[in-house]
């Protein structure tokens, strides 16, 4: 075990598949020799490679592109895009051809792919490089959405992605980047895509988090115990397959839900949990669901970026509320 943030699990991650298999990749926008904007790849080509670990031109469509030549023709291929603001230039790739490869060639091929991209907000950046469009990518048939919020979980399930036979967008909370350490295998170690985890057990409310968003829900539990009540805190880790499962259960055991998420509140994984809530456990619901998020409007510049994301104050009234109705 080593102690690690998160960038190093990361890391860690991709030093150990890329050792495992010969068939993963590693490429982006200075993913090679400068190991990324944020060095999550550094000093991956000085041992594997400029063959294994390259870097692209700024053209995310043909990162995109290319992986998914080279994913269907037997290699593993992990790209690396600058932000996830900047995805949207490969949005056609993604869409129109990775989502789709395995439906259109009714099997016969396959994309194991991971697009991975620095996201979120919290590190007082320009717009394009704060956003949280992880339900753009959940609404599309064929894609895994990971988020993950904590080094051990990051390393675990990125290297579940890269094995994964299908693609996986990789979401990588950048404000939680080198915030959190804790214990970490080096060895190679695989958390399952499309479970989620409990992190606190509870009998009154259920909480969903993912990301960036669970330490301060976390907080705001802090505040919650202290009042006399029992929450129940799950960390979704995979936004897209949803573990329903987990969820439902929950909700019936509790009868309440908030869910915390900083993308926009509109047509977000709020309002799908809370589709879930009523399609899954409405007889069960002793309140009405709510949502804790960002806003809806373009994430604003640094002078505004905390009025725009939940915080645990937000968190503890919207569970107050909840229960107390």
């Amino acid at each position: 075990m080593a102690v690690m943030n998160m960038v190093q699990a990361i890391n860690s991650a991709l030093d150990g598949k890329l050792a495992d298999d010969k068939n993963v990749v590693v490429f982006g926008e200075d993913a090679g020799h400068e190991g990324g904007v944020f060095r999550v790849t550094e000093g991956l080509q000085a041992k594997f490679g400029e063959k294994r670990v390259f870097d692209t031109p700024l053209a995310e469509s043909v990162i995109v592109g290319a992986g998914l030549g080279m994913a269907i023709n037997g290699l593993r291929p992990v790209c690396e895009l600058q932000f996830s603001g900047f995805m949207y230039p490969a949005f056609n790739q993604i869409i129109s051809h990775v989502a789709r490869m395995r439906y259109r060639s009714r099997g016969t091929l396959t994309a194991p792919m991971v697009i991975r991209a620095p996201y979120g907000g919290g590190i007082r950046a320009l717009e394009h490089h704060s956003e949280s469009a992880e339900a753009i990518y959940a609404h599309i048939p064929g894609l895994k959405v990971v988020i993950p919020s904590t080094p051990y979980d990051a390393k675990g399930l990125l290297i579940s992605a890269i094995e994964d036979n299908d693609p996986v967008i990789f979401l990588e909370p950048k404000k939680i980047y080198r915030a959190i350490k804790q214990e970490v295998p080096e060895d190679l170690y695989r958390i399952k895509i499309g479970k989620a985890k409990v992190l606190q057990e509870g009998d009154q409310l259920t909480v969903v988090a993912y990301g960036a968003m669970i330490r301060p829900t976390q907080q705001a539990l802090q505040q919650a115990k202290k009042d006399g009540y029992s929450v129940e805190l799950i960390d979704l880790r995979t936004i897209s397959p949803l573990d329903r499962e987990t969820v439902a259960d929950s909700i019936k055991k509790t009868g309440r839900l908030v869910v915390v998420h900083e993308a926009a509140k509109s047509f977000g994984t709020g309002a799908e949990l809370m589709a879930l809530a009523n399609e899954e456990a409405f007889l069960n619901l002793e309140a009405p669901p709510m949502r804790v998020t960002g806003m809806d409007t373009t994430v604003p510049l640094p002078k505004g970026e905390d009025m725009f994301f939940p915080e645990a104050g937000r968190i503890y009234e919207a569970i107050k509320k909840t229960i107390e109705f």
